[in-house]
């Protein structure tokens, strides 16, 4: 029975939601699965200069299809779970994951055709949809027993969102209005690292604080030290956003404040580190899960000296190169495996939760043992040769790397796909009675 058919709300609220989650999961992972599969059948198509629809079109699939797909979902999971949010799964939700399906397939479709006149519409399903979760996860804020620095990560976060969103429609006007000042790649980095930084780093920052402790295990970090990393983080992007769509020299400063907010998130990390607690005895090493995250924010700290360089270093052709390393570095290295990472630990967890609270009739197999460790094994092992082969091949230019790279990060989505779809049959609870 769907979630917003539920004869009991009252007592399904209070459960982890069964559907809506494995909805964007499912799209999210055919998304990420057409992108690299794009890239390693057409390397040619996708590669050269780093501004051109194809491209643009594949990395909308990552930073859309994949990356907020997958936080979307991860919002509706671990919402109940680790942020102790309140979100029931109504018809609206169901619309809004429509909207959002519809609109990103179209938004990728009409960039792949270079018809901007269509993207525009696509986008505005998109960003329909983005609102409102966004409303329902701000709403349900105010109630939640969260420090007030993870809140503000939150907040920030769906703000910032919004404003990517508001600048994407406006770049995709432009290409038929002509309505924005400046130049288009300069526009068109500020909304990349708005939607990047603002949106989907500032949100694993928040989120991080909470989940991170969950799954190493370790002590939860707390007191109003958290918000720091948001403050930082924060005034680093909007400055840099501003720098860059002004092409000014003076964005460089603001690149460091933003380094300095991913400095701050990284030291917390380290504390969790030195507080260890003790974990299940079920949990098996190595934790592919937590290995995952440990490559994501060794990429996230690459990421971070590659942008250093671009914001302080000359103007040159060697530009040219370091860009497209860096964004393979931030968007797949960090964040689309760091989504990776947390989705191996906590959909295992998710399916266990569904399981038993359908009926609490029977204790389904522990979560920590239902994943296949074979699959496992090989996603971390195709990701982590294909992100350098991928950002080497986009650098140099060079299609051999950059098929080879995209032929291993597909068939590790694959390999993903197949151990996500193992834990949900094995876990699936059964029908909860009328």
């Amino acid at each position: 029975m769907d979630d917003a058919h539920d004869p009991e709300p009252e007592r399904r609220e209070r459960l982890p939601l069964r559907r809506l989650p494995l909805l964007y999961f499912a799209f999210a992972q055919l998304s990420l699965a057409v992108a690299f599969g794009a890239a390693a059948i057409d390397p040619r198509g996708v590669g050269g200069f780093y501004y051109h629809p194809r491209l643009v079109g594949v990395v909308h699939l990552v930073t859309l299809g994949w990356i907020t797909s997958s936080i979307l979902g991860a919002l509706y999971m671990v919402g109940p779970m680790a942020l102790r949010l309140r979100l029931p799964a109504r018809r609206g939700d169901y619309a809004a994951f429509t909207a959002y399906a519809v609109g990103v397939a179209g938004m990728v479709a009409h960039f792949w055709a270079d018809e901007p006149r269509g993207m525009v519409w696509a986008a505005g399903l998109v960003t329909a949809a983005l609102f409102h979760v966004g409303v329902r996860v701000l709403r349900a804020l105010p109630a939640a027993p969260l420090p007030r620095g993870v809140k503000l990560h939150l907040v920030l976060a769906f703000a910032n969102l919004l404003a990517a969103a508001a600048v994407g429609l406006l770049l995709g006007l432009d290409k038929v209005l002509d309505v924005l000042p400046g130049h288009v790649l300069a526009n068109v980095a500020a909304h990349a690292h708005l939607a990047a930084l603002g949106w989907a780093v500032m949100l694993a920052f928040g989120v991080g604080y909470r989940l991170l402790p969950m799954l190493l295990p370790a002590a939860m970090p707390e007191g109003r030290v958290l918000a720091a990393s948001a403050w930082l983080l924060e005034a680093g992007t909007l400055g840099l956003c501003a720098g860059l769509a002004l092409r000014a020299r003076w964005s460089a400063p603001f690149a460091t404040l933003a380094a300095a907010g991913l400095a701050v998130f990284l030291a917390w990390v380290a504390w969790m580190l030195r507080h260890p607690r003790p974990a299940p005895r079920a949990l098996r090493r190595p934790d592919w899960g937590v290995l995952h995250v440990a490559a994501a924010l060794a990429w996230l700290a690459v990421a971070a000296l590659l942008g250093l360089a671009l914001a302080w270093g000359p103007e040159g052709t060697w530009r040219l190169r370091v860009i497209p390393a860096y964004g393979a570095a931030g968007l797949v290295g960090f964040l689309a495996q760091l989504v990776v990472g947390v989705k191996a630990r906590v959909l295992p967890l998710h399916a266990w939760l569904t399981a038993y609270g359908s009926d609490y009739a029977r204790v389904p197999p522990s979560p920590h043992a239902v994943p296949s460790r074979a699959l496992q094994a090989l996603t971390f092992g195709l990701w982590t040769a294909g992100v350098p082969l991928l950002a080497a091949g986009l650098a140099a230019d060079d299609v051999v790397w950059l098929a080879a790279g995209a032929w291993a990060l597909l068939a590790a989505v694959l390999a993903d796909a197949a151990g996500g779809v193992r834990v949900v049959r094995r876990l699936r609870a059964p029908a909860p009675a009328a």
